[in-house]
This record gives C-alpha cells, sequence and structure tokens, in this order.
C-alpha cells in the first residue's frame, strides 16, 4: 500500500473478473453526507458516518487486497471532498488507456485533478473525458463490450463520443431507473457468462439484452440497498462481498465462487460498496 506504485506499470484491463493486479482507493477520512445523492444516503443522512468505524473498515479491504496479491494505490484524502472513497466514479481502465472521467455532481467535482497528479507521476497514458459528463461507476468492461449506464451522471454525449473514439469496440447503452444512481448499483459482470442484475431498475429491453449475453443472476430488492450486485472480482472467481448480502453470497458459492467477505457496512451508507470503492488499474488478461 503506497501513495505512489513500488513499481511502474501500464493501464491495461479488458473485464471485471481478470486477475486484479494493481487498484487505486481512498481512504474515507472525510466522508460525510452533505448532499442526499440516493436512496441509501437518504436512510443514513440523519444517522450520519462514523468516521473511524469507517476507516477501520477500509483498513481491513486494503489489506485483505493486499493478502490476495493486489498492489494498492492509495490516493490523498482531501477534506473538500466528502465521497472521494468512491474512486471507482472517477475512472476506468480499458485496454491500455486509463480513461479520466468528467464528474457530474458538483461536489465531486476536482476529484479528477488529485488521479490526474498519480497517473502523470506514473506516467501512464490516459485520455481525458472533457466535456462528457461520465462517471465510472456506469462503465463495465467486458472483453470487446463496454456497457454503459445512462444515467443523470452519465449522458448520451457521453456514449456517443466512446463510440466515436473506440470504433472497433462495442459501446451498448443501458438506460436504468436514475435513482440507483450508477449502472454497478444494479448490474455488474462476475465472469465471461454471469452477472448480478436487479430486475427493478431495468426495462424489459435492457433485461432481455442482457440475458441473451449472461445467465443473470438475481438480486433481490433488500440486497440492492445493501448493494449487493456492487461486488468486487479479483480474478480467479474470487469476489469481495458483504456479509450481510447472504442471499447473493449463497449464490455465488453455489455457482463455484469464492466469496471474500469483509464488513464495510458504514462505507455503504454513503451509497457504495466494494466496486465503487475501487479504480482498477491492472488487471492480467489477453494481449497484456
Amino acid at each position: 500500500m503506497s501513495i505512489f506504485s513500488k513499481q511502474q506499470r501500464k493501464p491495461f484491463a479488458r473485464s471485471e473478473y481478470d486477475v486484479l493486479k494493481q487498484v487505486v482507493l481512498c481512504k474515507p477520512e472525510y466522508m460525510t453526507i452533505r448532499d442526499v445523492i440516493n436512496e441509501t444516503q437518504k436512510k443514513f443522512k440523519d444517522e450520519g458516518i462514523h468516521i473511524e468505524l469507517a476507516m477501520a473498515q477500509h483498513k481491513k479491504f486494503v489489506k485483505t487486497l493486499e493478502e490476495h496479491g493486489v498492489d494498492v494505490v492509495l490516493l490523498p484524502a482531501l477534506k473538500m471532498f466528502p465521497e472521494q472513497v468512491f474512486t471507482r466514479d472517477i475512472g476506468f481502465t480499458f485496454g491500455h488507456i486509463l480513461f479520466v472521467a468528467e464528474m457530474a455532481h458538483k461536489i465531486r467535482q476536482g476529484e479528477e485533478e488529485v488521479l490526474r497528479g498519480w497517473i502523470k507521476q506514473e506516467r501512464m497514458s490516459y485520455f481525458n473525458l472533457i466535456g462528457d459528463m461520465i462517471e465510472g461507476g456506469d462503465v463495465i468492461v467486458d472483453g470487446e463490450t463496454l456497457y454503459v449506464g445512462l444515467s443523470n451522471r452519465t449522458n448520451q454525449n457521453a456514449i456517443d463520443h466512446l463510440r466515436s473514439i473506440l470504433p472497433h469496440y462495442e459501446v451498448v447503452a443501458v438506460p436504468f431507473t436514475e435513482k440507483y444512481l450508477h449502472l454497478d448499483c444494479v448490474f455488474n459482470i462476475v465472469s465471461p457468462n454471469e452477472a448480478l442484475y436487479y430486475p427493478g431498475a431495468l426495462k424489459q429491453k435492457e433485461i432481455d439484452l442482457l440475458s441473451s449475453r449472461f445467465d443473470l443472476i438475481e438480486v433481490t430488492e433488500e440486497e440492492q440497498f445493501t448493494l449487493g450486485t456492487n461486488v468486487l472480482s479479483i480474478g480467479n472467481k474470487k469476489i469481495f462481498s458483504l456479509p450481510v448480502n447472504t442471499n447473493v453470497n449463497e449464490q455465488l458459492r453455489a455457482r463455484g465462487f469464492e466469496v471474500i467477505e469483509v464488513d464495510i457496512t458504514e462505507i455503504i451508507k454513503s451509497g457504495g460498496s466494494f466496486r465503487c470503492c475501487t479504480l482498477p488499474v491492472l488487471r492480467e488478461g489477453d494481449n497484456h
């Protein structure tokens, strides 16, 4: 674990499930619920967030990642960014390029600069998606295909832009009910042919499309609220998931996944779980 990585590596990712080698996180040091952005935050706004507990849970998550051979890079936490713990939203890696997002919500604008500072220090390739409203929580990578959520955080212009700069790849727009914030809160790919989804957030057209490509594992309304879809795969069928999501975890284990249970329930009060808290920079895979 370091603010800057121990060894210089080029970014690469072609899926959500190849072996994770390097990932960017940020401690929830200044995490607060200032402006309610989703149903989870609405429930916990008055209760607030216990920072010491959130920090301890995040530390355990980092330690467990490292125990599984993942190089964890920690961006500096700044007081002006209360949702900086959710590093997934500030970018995404596709192929050998780390795309830096354009944050839609005013409270998060500027987090991109912290990421760019690290990228420049590492002399990595990156592409700035300036002028488009797009956040990494809406972008799910699967080989030659990008699934991009159409939400109040990612607009059609961003999807059109991605199609223009990635003409040899398929960019699939996935509209969903906006109150769920990001696509990865209702849909997440966990293997080449399996994905978690919450049907209540999607129209039949999208469900039909996704079910034609994946064996869909249904997440209940109760476990969507505790972000059952927002798991993190680190490769070799190993997945980080919350202990409270017993139904999701049972279904994954029945399919041969190793479920690594870490409690970060204090962090999910702000509306994001394992996938939201991690920005993969390097995954092993074809063409690496």
